[in-house]
């Protein structure tokens, strides 16, 4: 029989496709996990990975039918881990969110920071990156995009809807041409991202609003971006829930240029029964909501449920 250890090693290789990082992430010796999957294979009887120095470790057709069975076994001494653990109520252990990098970096991490607060038993890696997330290889346990996925056994809803403006420091708009409609920002200089690096379509924002030219400085940061707002050389359509906490932003042109976009929140549908995961959707969907006017540019405070809020999740009832 096949024993859980062997299974956790052979997950890892899968998900990050070389050894090295395997490893990393157990905390052991690349040559040990080479070793457990030689072991593994030779138990089964069956060819799990296709290795070459190129590609790494890469399923075969038996190794691809085995992960579907491996994923489960996982997730079911997850949500048993977490039904006895948490036989108290409170969720416990360790999960990890990947976001895009502007609502992770300013709105996801405050807010689980009073989350953890209120669960000292958990503890957290936020990634507020500039791509997107993968949970077919375990990045994250959650995720939170720009679109929703396509396909994948996935748990998924609309977190929220926000808002974007463009913004200029006072400085810039008091030592530059004024602006009072459309056609003045030919006068102007942008900000924007690296269009070639773009990892989702609905971070054009600049296409249809200024020439290309006037575009003088790019990244593929948004937080980059507010910052290279703030030296006072050019304008950046910047969330709201970003700019609209820092006084020293100006909206130009705020009822004429809105830009609508919204996030997406998903984990693996194997973990809708976990208590933990759970906990922290039950918990972002009431504070994204209590979070609406900035996040639609009509508030300038982050704001966290009081005190006296009670979570609604259950195994059978996630909240969503």
């Amino acid at each position: 029989m096949v024993d859980w250890d062997s299974i956790r090693y052979f997950l890892e290789v899968a998900r990050t496709q070389r050894a090295s990082a395997a490893g990393q992430r157990l905390g052991v010796r690349h040559s040990t996990v080479t070793r457990r999957i030689r072991t593994l294979e030779l138990g089964l009887g069956a060819t799990l990975f296709e290795k070459s120095r190129a590609n790494g470790f890469t399923l075969t057709e038996e190794g691809q039918q085995f992960f579907t069975y491996a994923e489960q076994v996982e997730s079911t001494l997850l949500a048993a881990h977490d039904m006895l653990s948490g036989a108290a109520g409170q969720p416990t252990g360790h999960l990890r969110i990947g976001s895009t990098e502007g609502f992770g970096s300013t709105v996801l991490t405050p807010l689980m920071v009073d989350f953890q607060r209120r669960h000292p038993g958990m503890t957290l890696d936020i990634m507020p990156v500039p791509r997107y997330i993968s949970l077919s290889k375990r990045e994250a346990d959650i995720a939170i995009a720009l679109e929703r996925p396509q396909r994948g056994p996935y748990l998924c809803t609309k977190l929220a809807d926000y808002t974007l403006k463009l913004y200029g420091t006072r400085n810039y708009l008091n030592t530059h041409p004024a602006i009072g409609r459309r056609a003045d920002l030919g006068q102007h200089t942008f900000i924007g991202y690296v269009d070639e690096l773009l990892f989702s379509d609905r971070l054009r924002y600049l296409d249809d609003l200024v020439q290309p030219e006037r575009v003088v400085f790019r990244s593929t940061s948004i937080l980059a971006q507010y910052q290279a707002a703030l030296g006072n050389q050019a304008l950046a359509i910047l969330p709201c829930f970003l700019a609209a906490q820092d006084t020293r932003l100006v909206p130009v042109l705020e009822h004429e240029i809105r830009v609508s976009r919204g996030f997406w929140m998903y984990c693996h549908e194997d973990l809708r029964h976990t208590r933990r995961v759970m906990a922290i959707w039950d918990y972002l969907k009431q504070a994204v909501s209590l979070n609406r006017e900035l996040l639609q540019g009509d508030g300038r405070v982050l704001r966290t449920p009081a005190e006296t809020w009670t979570p609604a999740y259950t195994a059978d009832h996630p909240g969503h």
